[in-house]
């Protein structure tokens, strides 16, 4: 399971670079305390929500250690290709459109992923229930983290949050 998450999140983790992005006409200098704070935030949620889903796996719906594991490789999936979505600006996540080679990225690693899950390759068989019970739960991480994360920059730059309207940004494409 760990090698295919890694393998997927390399198909994924590609396609940034040709993403949209904001950029300065001058280098900007590393805030690392900021850089630090807000991963160390976005990561402890990650934890978080993992060990809900979990919990609701094993004491809520009762369910084997081997449905687990895959209910809990496709969290990990997810959640983690949505937070690429997170990342990408300091605002809401939908403040800058993605590229479409990085929609496809996602999505395409996503299928798979999911497929991977529901039938079971190298792993317990999921069913298409419990596949679209963690996909709603991912995305409801997603947008409590996405408003958070605007919180948390909020706290550790705020000379910075105060300065820069939620305002669309400029868009470049390569």
């Amino acid at each position: 399971m760990i090698v295919m998450l890694a393998l997927l999140n390399d198909g994924a983790i590609l396609s940034i670079a040709f993403d949209n992005v904001q950029y300065k006409n001058q280098p900007e200098a590393w805030n690392m305390r900021m850089v630090l704070g807000i991963s160390t935030v976005l990561g402890i949620i990650g934890v978080v929500s993992a060990f809900v889903l979990f919990y609701l796996g094993e004491r809520v719906f009762h369910l084997d250690r081997a449905h687990i594991q895959t209910l809990m490789y496709l969290k990990l999936s997810v959640a983690g290709h949505l937070t690429i979505f997170l990342t990408r600006t300091r605002h809401s996540f939908w403040s800058i459109r993605p590229a479409k080679i990085l929609w496809i990225a996602v999505l395409g690693t996503q299928c798979i992923a999911t497929l991977i899950a529901v039938y079971g390759l190298f792993m317990t068989p999921l069913g298409w229930g419990w596949a679209l019970f963690v996909w709603a739960y991912a995305l409801a991480w997603f947008l409590l983290n996405d408003r958070i994360k605007i919180l948390a920059y909020r706290i550790f730059d705020p000379i910075k949050a105060k300065k820069t309207p939620d305002l669309q940004p400029q868009i470049v494409h390569y």
